[in-house]
């Protein structure tokens, strides 16, 4: 596991800059905190497509639909049956999702990962989902080499060719795919309404040192898993839509102007607007702290979760 990775915050990417010393000088601790990434930090945690404002939109209202019809049918999930509800999501542990794993190496054998760390990476999946309706079962895991798939990034046609060719399970099954993406990035994934018009594109990849015991200090933990598997399940990051508009679309995390690196403690980036009470939830998988920063999703999120996987996933 002996990889060399290019500092991203020399140049702009997705928006996010470096901060220089002058800038520190010149701008307050608090707009420092929550404006720029933790200088330590040579990872982009998350490479998922956020979407605009208006695009987030669109999908609620398609989302929205999709469930009133189904409760006009007396569908589970759907307010209008049994399990998951408009206010409860269902018990926790009650929803079994099969997990595909995938690891890809290059044709040396860099990315591979032992039995034990890929339990390890379900152990912490399924500790973070405790409180949810989630439990995560392992079905099989494979080792493939290829060289082309070993640095797959984001949107690429070797993602595509990756997928295609090892992609197993329906709409309900999570394939989880391990490999060095390069950029600097951390993971991406697919969201639950996306798998419709694209289902042999749908999952998670995550960079392979960011397992338990990973070289991609601080996220080596096994959370970037963690979050990813949320896009999966159908949330935003705590900080999509900033400090107005809906946020999220969970009420229970206050909103966030941007995100959050390392763990600043009473960081509070968003003082008016809707959901704008309450110190940024920089303790939540759905932003961009650290994995030790990191424990816990809201009652909203695992409702929310319950939601969408119910309407897109038929879990």
């Amino acid at each position: 596991m002996n990889l060399k990775y290019a500092k991203l915050f020399a140049s702009v990417t997705l928006g996010l800059a470096a901060v220089t010393t002058s800038q520190l000088h010149a701008a307050s601790a608090n707009e420092v905190a929550f404006s720029h990434a933790n200088e330590n930090a040579s990872f982009l945690r998350c490479g998922t497509k956020h979407p605009s404002l208006k695009e987030a939109e669109l999908k609620e209202k398609h989302f929205k639909n999709l469930r009133s019809n189904a409760a006009g049918k007396g569908k589970p999930g759907s307010g209008g049956g049994d399990g998951g509800s408009a206010d409860q999501p269902r018990a926790a542990g009650s929803v079994v999702i099969d997990v595909y794993f995938h690891v890809i190496t290059d044709s040396n054998g860099n990315g591979a990962l032992s039995a034990g760390d890929i339990a390890s990476q379900m152990n912490v999946l399924n500790n973070a989902y405790a409180n949810t309706p989630f439990t995560f079962n392992l079905v099989s895991s494979q080792t493939v080499s290829n060289d082309a798939w070993f640095t797959a990034g984001y949107g690429t046609q070797a993602e595509t060719s990756m997928k295609s060719t090892l992609r197993q399970g329906d709409a309900g099954d999570l394939n989880f795919y391990t490999n060095n993406m390069g950029d600097g990035l951390l993971g991406w994934a697919t969201f639950p309404s996306d798998y419709a018009s694209r289902p042999m594109n749908d999952g998670v990849v995550v960079l392979f040192e960011t397992l338990p015991g990973g070289n991609a200090a601080p996220y080596n933990q096994g959370d970037t898993g963690t979050h990813e598997v949320g896009h999966w399940l159908g949330l935003y990051h705590t900080f999509q839509g900033g400090c107005s508009g809906s946020g999220d679309y969970v009420s229970d995390t206050p909103a966030e102007k941007s995100p959050a690196y390392g763990c600043p403690t009473g960081r509070d980036s968003c003082t008016k607007g809707k959901n704008a009470a309450g110190a940024d939830p920089i303790n939540n998988f759905m932003d961009y702290t650290d994995d030790a920063c990191m424990y816990e999703f809201s009652f909203g999120q695992a409702l929310r979760a319950d939601q969408q996987s119910i309407t897109y996933r038929g879990l």
